[in-house]
């Protein structure tokens, strides 16, 4: 039906004269573009309708003989679907919001759709009368019609009665497929070496977060009537530590590529309405249709590890919004859609407690290299928590989290010497696929590490810094200015100064 003959519809609806009747115009969402601005038809369908409503009137009907009207229902998704000059205090109109089934209603259905499984004829009462409250927790906010296409997804892939929790919870993530179920129990056993190679000097991290991975693989207390993520870790520590590479380790470990990790710089949300960005625009503003960074990303990969990075330099009015993901693993975007987190790995990562505001209100260091790492944990542990209950004033926020609040070491002298002899090693071995087979003599690389490892307060990222500035800059240098394009070649000698040069020998190739 064209709107035109809508609108002519409407008309001789109101106007008449057999059995009192009701005219329901479903998907009323659907028949224009945008409510505000409607086109030449959209404009003289609802023209018609507030002349029709204004003009109707009552007759009596029935044996009581009471007054009824011919009843034309719109049913919207939102009143502000439909021209606001037509809604917005007309006395002929009524709206009647219908609210998503409540617990009781969702109660009295969650018995019969269960009996439908394969083995509910078989299944006791009690195990019954325990999957359907299981059923009712796990739905909530969803539609009848929704705990109707769980049902049968459950019964598509063959669940049992019992296991309507993972019915549920595939239904809301999107995907059939669990790839918590697929990961190779053995990888996450041996991964500590795995992870060492990437992440140097803090096992005590390593092993913490593999505890949080191995209780996310086994489902240790984890109740199937929650859908809190898998996994919650806040990481603190110095810069350059390896918080932020942890997080990609782990995802590769997990999922087999860094594909899945999903990192937030949250430098970038420090103004009040940046949460617009993550969940996305409210109806009516510009951006509405495109939906929040955040909700996207989970919405397209559920399964995923989330870095939230440097926390604490996000607006307070963002922290509230984790709250509702830490709690209850959802999210509602800005288009009304709720997102799961459920299937989900949340990382924080701060920086929290290396310094701390003075009596004077200077920024002075609070903790040092020089202290044992228990006593640095015990530090940063206190600015943390000081900073989240009496600075922000959201104790819930540290209380969620528990104790998987991992403090990362310092870069120790013998940890900074590993992590540089793996950066030289890699940067030579590059140099191979390019054509250049290059070495180092132990006294160019004595020196090169004086260099390199003088200044330990950026942590790996420094060191790494330091070996582009005084090998990898003027390696290249040097082979650019000889006019080199490939053969093998030995430093000789790093020379500090104003720019670090190299001296290079050529090598004869072995046959």
């Amino acid at each position: 039906m064209g709107l035109d003959i809508l609108g002519n519809v409407l008309s001789s609806f109101t106007s008449s004269t057999s059995e009192p009747a009701a005219l329901i115009v479903d998907f009323a969402s659907r028949l224009v573009n945008r409510a505000d601005a409607l086109t030449p038809v959209e404009h003289a369908l609802f023209t018609n309708a507030q002349i029709v409503c204004h003009s109707a009137n009552t007759r009596p009907a029935g044996t009581g003989r009471k007054p009824f009207y011919n009843t034309i229902i719109w049913i919207a998704e939102r009143e502000s679907d439909l021209p606001d000059w037509l809604t917005v205090d007309n006395p002929k109109l009524r709206n009647i919001p219908v609210a998503v089934p409540d617990s009781a209603t969702r109660k009295s259905l969650s018995r019969t759709l269960l009996r439908a499984l394969p083995d509910a004829q078989d299944a006791s009462d009690e195990t019954l009368q325990k999957s359907a409250d299981a059923f009712v927790n796990l739905t909530e906010g969803l539609l009848l019609a929704d705990m109707n296409a769980i049902a049968q997804l459950g019964r598509n892939e063959g669940l049992k009665v019992g296991e309507i929790a993972d019915a549920v919870r595939r239904y809301k993530v999107g995907v059939t497929d669990d790839p918590w179920r697929m990961i190779d129990r053995s990888k996450i056993s041996g991964a500590e070496d795995f992870i060492r190679l990437r992440v140097k000097g803090q096992d005590h991290a390593i092993v913490h977060m593999l505890d949080i991975i191995k209780r996310a693989v086994t489902g240790v207390g984890r109740s199937s009537t929650n859908g809190r993520p898998r996994g919650v870790a806040f990481l603190a520590g110095p810069t350059g530590v390896g918080k932020t590479e942890l997080a990609k380790t782990i995802t590769s470990l997990l999922f087999g590529d860094e594909s899945a990790y999903i990192r937030f710089d949250m430098s970038e949300f420090s103004a009040e309405h940046a949460d617009q960005r993550l969940i996305g625009a409210p109806p009516g503003y510009v951006g509405y249709d495109a939906g929040g960074e955040l909700t996207n990303a989970i919405r397209e990969k559920p399964f995923s590890v989330v870095l939230f990075d440097e926390i604490e330099k996000a607006h307070p009015r963002i922290l509230d919004k984790f709250l509702q993901i830490l709690d209850d693993g959802v999210l509602t975007s800005g288009r009304g859609d709720r997102v799961y987190f459920s299937e989900a790995v949340i990382l924080f990562t701060s920086n929290l407690g290396i310094f701390r505001t003075d009596s004077t209100g200077n920024r002075t260091q609070n903790v040092s290299p020089d202290e044992p790492h228990e006593v640095v944990a015990a530090k940063v542990r206190e600015e943390i928590n000081q900073h989240f209950k009496l600075n922000l004033n959201r104790p819930e926020i540290l209380n969620r989290i528990g104790e998987n609040v991992i403090v990362f070491d310092f870069i120790r002298p013998a940890i900074a010497e590993a992590i540089f002899d793996s950066m030289v090693a890699n940067l030579l071995e590059s140099t191979r696929s390019i054509g250049f087979d290059i070495s180092i003599s132990e006294n160019a690389k004595a020196g090169l590490k004086e260099m390199c490892l003088r200044d330990l307060s950026n942590g790996g990222r420094g060191v790494r810094n330091m070996v582009e500035a005084h090998l990898a800059n003027p390696l290249s240098r040097a082979l650019f200015d000889a006019g080199e394009i490939s053969g093998s070649f030995r430093i000789e000698k790093v020379s500090a100064g104003a720019v670090t040069s190299i001296t290079l020998t050529r090598e004869q190739r072995s046959s």
